[in-house]
């Protein structure tokens, strides 16, 4: 075999008890699961932003943003739910660069998973003590969902993970929602089985155990664009597509039909600022469609302190080092703009 074990790493309970969730923490995560929930089963009106870096890859920066984020959120919490993206696996198309900070917890140095897991799982409590807002990840590797399990209120299963089934059967056992993407085919039916399969119970092996899931009824559908054989953009956030979906959903027994649309990847080409233009289009969508409006439950926006985005070591403080995001003035006006619409 061509593996080298290098060291055994510390279980999740290892990790949670070195670093456990403080109770008054526990009891704000209980009530921000129940807010977000409420939004996916219809029971609130309130519209999800689900918005942050690309990446989290600066303890410093990231919470700085979150708790700049958390004053915004007081001032439209009557209308939507923030939730800050913290992004600690970062997906690479040819697997090569940054994987995140569980891989580098300091993008310059080399990779420290044992550091990576304190790091990553540090740098979500601060973000929740300093800010009083908890998170969105995104599940790249499902072996690691119990490291971060009691501390997310959000995840995310990306374009190139939603036709795996162990990250469909782990979404299964989630108490919390999961977005699953379209993957980059841009195959809705394929994202529409993913959401299926997630709502679902399953018996499999799990970090070496045989488990058993009752189903994710949170499970529900991200549109993020979709490429074709060409590598050109092709997005799916217009009126038309949003109607596509409403009718896949109609012809299928899903429970709680949703949709989130994230205005990055795909869907804007990675021209980070027609975000602001595709959630504007997004939010009048929802305006002229009931049904569409009922659908649509939120968007997902990358965005940082310092718009656009740097290569790793430029040391720009608060700027990403993986895809371009909005700055901090567009993102706090988005925000208002997007309050405006509900």
């Amino acid at each position: 075999m061509s593996f080298e074990f290098i060291k055994k790493l510390p279980t999740p309970y290892e990790i949670r008890e070195q670093l456990p969730m403080e109770e008054s923490l526990i009891k704000l995560k209980e009530e921000r699961d129940r807010e977000i929930k409420d939004v996916i089963t219809g029971k609130s009106n309130k519209f999800l932003v689900i918005i942050g870096p690309c990446s989290a890859d600066n303890e410093d920066a990231v919470c700085d943003y979150i708790t700049r984020l958390a004053d915004v959120n007081e001032k439209v919490k009557d209308k939507l739910i923030l939730i800050p993206r913290i992004y600690t696996n970062k997906p690479r198309t040819t697997g090569e660069g940054y994987k995140g900070i569980v891989h580098q917890p300091d993008p310059s140095k080399q990779t420290d998973f044992l550091a990576g897991l304190i790091a990553m799982r540090k740098m979500h409590i601060r973000a929740i003590k300093e800010s009083g807002l908890t998170a969105a990840d995104e599940m790249l590797y499902p072996e690691n969902w119990g490291y971060l399990s009691d501390i997310l209120s959000y995840v995310a299963i990306g374009a190139r993970s939603v036709e795996d089934q162990q990250h469909r059967m782990t979404v299964s056992g989630f108490d919390v929602p999961a977005g699953m993407k379209n993957p980059t085919s841009g195959d809705l039916t394929v994202m529409l089985n993913s959401v299926h399969a997630a709502q679902q119970s399953h018996s499999f092996i799990y970090r070496g155990w045989e488990v058993h899931t009752n189903g994710n009824e949170l499970a529900h559908t991200v549109l993020r664009g979709a490429t074709n054989k060409h590598g050109q953009s092709l997005p799916n956030y217009h009126y038309e597509d949003l109607n596509l979906l409403l009718n896949l959903y109609n012809e299928r027994d899903l429970k709680n039909p949703s949709a989130i649309i994230d205005s990055n990847h795909s869907n804007s080409g990675k021209q980070f600022k027609q975000q602001i233009r595709i959630v504007k289009e997004v939010m009048h969508s929802r305006k002229l469609n009931p049904d569409i409006h009922k659908l649509v439950k939120g968007v997902m926006v990358e965005s940082y302190l310092e718009e656009g985005c740097q290569k790793v070591g430029d040391g720009v403080y608060g700027k990403s080092i993986t895809d371009a995001c909005l700055g901090w003035e567009d993102t706090e006006r988005l925000i208002y703009d997007i309050a405006d619409y509900e």
